[in-house]
């Protein structure tokens, strides 16, 4: 949620902010309202204060057996006008929130303005792979390995879905393995979230109520999804200390999650969204922290060198891109994908979104720390994929398949899979 103060103090600057997402709203007619709201609120505290006064005289004129027939009409009078603004105040603070929960979060200055057209690639690293034979795409390797099962997947889930099989299996497995353990290993704390999340954590995350249209929903209710399946960690995660207030010296606190992801859009026939690239549900390992708002940007270097770093391990080329704000996730404020090379789309397709949601998260699920001295301020929320693994399988097989058709096992996942190949299955 925006800061109201800010709204306030520089309508001008929000303004600007949100035309860089091709947001444009009433914000004149906001403060219009916002100052009714705040001078009926001042009239209800002060009808409350006026109608604590008169009961308290009533009550010494009741200990002294004297007459308050007066100050009880009085009351009466007063109490009727308390009921009165608590119900104007009740239908402003509802228009005030119709306003300001759909509003996306405000970019941050560096992000530029407009949609992915604009978006800026900040780096290229490693070097697009060579072949000396003629490459397959990753929907006929994993075919060809016995990897991923599209028909069966379609046939239990419907369009949408897939199942690993064998040492497809195993290498999702290994993947999310080695993920969980380097992050471990940094010192995040390793969670395993609910799948089945209430609508309060989809409004904190900002998903709600503007996108609820987007998630799998197990049971309604008048404001929307009552329940639904998670659409990734970070929406459970960012809940975790939602109405709280944490002590200054417990930040930053790091959380690493593994659940599958579900969501309602998915790829269609092109080769740009075959096989596993878009689907209902997809395994993913998130990173999670809530910061001390002057810590927060060196967090997000923090968690986007972490993503970058398990590319790396894996061998992969890949490129950092800055989003533009129209591209940029509604809650956040800035993002950064971590893209790999996929040779067969001649393209890079995104496999880790590295994002700071500055205090926009925290303000809808009031979390809060305290200082050692001062007043309790809301903390910065950030989060990242590290990894998402139905585009990273992909590069993996192009990336690193042999000219007999096998595929090259990286170095880090020869844990799990000891005979560092992927090969074709031998016929029984």
């Amino acid at each position: 949620m925006i800061d109201v103060t800010l709204i306030r103090d520089n309508p001008a600057y929000v303004h600007q902010a949100l035309a860089k997402r091709a947001v444009h709203v009433d914000l004149e007619g906001f403060l219009r309202l916002d100052d009714d709201y705040r001078h009926t609120r001042a009239e209800v505290e002060r009808l409350r204060a006026e109608l604590k006064r008169i009961s308290g005289n009533i009550a010494k004129r009741q200990r002294a057996g004297e007459d308050a027939a007066d100050l009880r009409s009085e009351a009466t009078a007063v109490g009727d006008n308390l009921t009165a603004a608590e119900t104007k105040l009740a239908g402003l603070e509802q228009a005030r929130r119709a306003f300001l929960d759909p509003l996306p979060n405000l970019p941050d200055a560096e992000v530029p303005a407009g949609g992915k057209e604009n978006n800026e690639v900040v780096r290229e690293v490693g070097r697009r792979p060579e072949f000396g034979f003629a490459p397959k795409d990753h929907v006929e390797l994993a075919r060809h390995l016995g990897l991923v099962d599209y028909e069966r997947g379609t046939k239990l889930g419907g369009s949408g879905f897939w199942l690993y099989r064998g040492n497809g299996a195993l290498l999702e497995w290994a993947l999310l393995n080695y993920f969980v353990e380097a992050h471990v290993r940094d010192g995040y704390e390793f969670v395993l979230p609910p799948h089945v999340l209430t609508f309060v954590a989809g409004y904190t995350a900002g998903q709600f109520p503007k996108f609820a249209d987007e998630v799998f929903v197990l049971e309604e209710s008048e404001q929307g999804p009552a329940r639904f399946l998670l659409p990734t960690a970070e929406t459970a995660l960012v809940n975790l200390h939602r109405d709280e207030t944490l002590p200054e010296m417990e930040l930053p606190k790091r959380y690493v999650a593994y659940t599958p992801c579900y969501r309602k859009e998915a790829g269609g026939y092109r080769t740009a969204e075959r096989g596993t690239l878009r689907g209902h549900q997809f395994n993913k390992v998130e990173l999670f922290q809530f910061t001390h708002p002057n810590a927060s940007d060196a967090a997000h270097e923090e968690l986007l060198g972490k993503a970058e770093a398990l590319v790396q391990e894996l061998d992969l080329h890949y490129r950092i891109t800055r989003l533009a704000a129209g591209d940029t996730s509604a809650a956040m404020a800035r993002t950064y994908d971590v893209e790999v090379w996929l040779p067969s789309v001649s393209a890079y397709v995104e496999v880790s979104s590295v994002s700071n949601a500055r205090d926009y998260q925290a303000r809808r699920g009031n979390i809060r720390y305290r200082p050692r001295q001062g007043k309790s301020a809301y903390v910065h929320t950030l989060n990242a994929s590290g990894l998402a693994t139905s585009r990273l399988v992909p590069a993996l097989l192009e990336q690193h398949q042999q000219a007999d058709g096998a595929v090259a096992v990286p170095d880090v996942l020869r844990k799990w899979i000891p005979s560092g190949v992927l090969a074709a299955p031998v016929p029984a």
